[in-house]
């Protein structure tokens, strides 16, 4: 049985795997209050909820990213090759990120860029938390009903439109001579226009604005359900505000700062749009790398294990980051 093939019945093992542990909790579960999933549900949706599920999980998430990590240790072969006895197993994909087969030295060109994403991506989520953070306290703890009902749909309205079409919009008002650098010009603040795409500036603000509402939503939800009357308590034995929201309001809210920047920070690591239209001539992003192996080179394999790295990599420093600010996994997706 090929590698490739091997990957569809590990789903079915994992189904086994949690099935069985699903009837040992049951039947260890003595509370007779307690009722079932069909019980709770209904037949019908209960088994539509399965299925919907299921389909997500195994042919949407599971199936793909499995494939991806075999196809990532096979070398990159013609079809009519693909099952052969050239089609063997090797490490020579992730070999080809650190070390360059045209130099024959270390391939700097593929780490940096590696680096590089994940710094950028790393200050964007710093920019959205520091942008959302204040407006999604004022919209949980302080603004009025109508108020908050304004500010979420004028933060909601401009994310009907696509994301490739504001990463546009958003080039022509920071080109040379768009909009923004006309303004300025105009007033005086600047003689010569301002290279807002060339130094970068634009690929920051464009991954802040396309994942904004990824952070405000689980800073609100998580704002929102603190009791006022902590806030007035500790406004009422004088602590100053930046000792309300350092002692209060964050360490509550710390699973919603965690999933926001979570989310954020995945979703700007693997963005491929708004690089391409608000990043410098000499910036290299790295899922505009993998896009080039699996699209322009036809180089699956190798862009299969260039995706497993940037997924590894994204995964490692979130459980890190977790496990130093003391948030659990399960805390960040309640």
């Amino acid at each position: 049985m090929s590698s490739r093939a091997f990957v569809f019945i590990i789903p079915v093992i994992i189904i086994a795997i949690f099935w069985a542990m699903a009837k040992i909790e049951y039947r260890n579960n003595n509370d007779p209050t307690r009722k079932g999933y069909f019980e709770r549900n209904g037949k019908v949706l209960g088994i539509a909820f399965i299925v919907l599920v299921a389909f997500w999980t195994l042919f949407l998430v599971g199936l793909p990213y499995l494939y991806m990590i075999v196809e990532s240790f096979h070398p990159q072969l013609p079809p009519s090759k693909r099952g052969g006895p050239d089609d063997i197993l090797t490490i020579a994909q992730y070999q080809s990120f650190v070390l360059s087969k045209h130099t024959e030295g270390i391939n700097w060109l593929h780490i940096s860029s590696l680096g590089f994403t994940i710094f950028v991506s790393i200050v964007v989520t710093a920019l959205n938390f520091c942008i959302c953070y204040p407006l999604a306290y004022y919209m949980a703890q302080a603004g009025a009903p109508q108020k908050v009902r304004l500010l979420m749909l004028c933060l909601i309205v401009p994310y009907w439109v696509n994301e490739i079409l504001r990463a546009f919009s958003l080039r022509l008002l920071l080109a040379s001579k768009g909009l923004i650098n006309q303004v300025l010009m105009w007033s005086g603040f600047t003689d010569v226009p301002i290279d807002f795409l060339g130094n970068n500036t634009g690929l920051y603000v464009g991954l802040s604005y396309a994942y904004l509402l990824v952070m405000m939503f689980p800073l609100y939800n998580a704002i929102e359900s603190l009791d006022k009357n902590q806030i007035e308590a500790a406004r009422d034995l004088g602590a100053p505000w930046w000792r309300i929201h350092k002692d209060v309001v964050i360490p509550y809210a710390k699973p919603g700062i965690a999933s926001g920047c979570t989310m954020v920070f995945m979703l700007s690591a693997g963005s491929l749009a708004a690089p391409q239209f608000l990043g410098g001539p000499r910036m290299l992003w790295f899922t505009a790398i993998i896009y080039d192996f699996f699209f322009q080179n036809f180089n699956w394999a190798r862009g299969a294990a260039y995706a497993f790295i940037l997924l590894a990599v994204c995964i490692a420093l979130v459980m890190l980051l977790l496990r130093l600010f003391k948030v659990s996994l399960g805390e960040t997706i309640r």
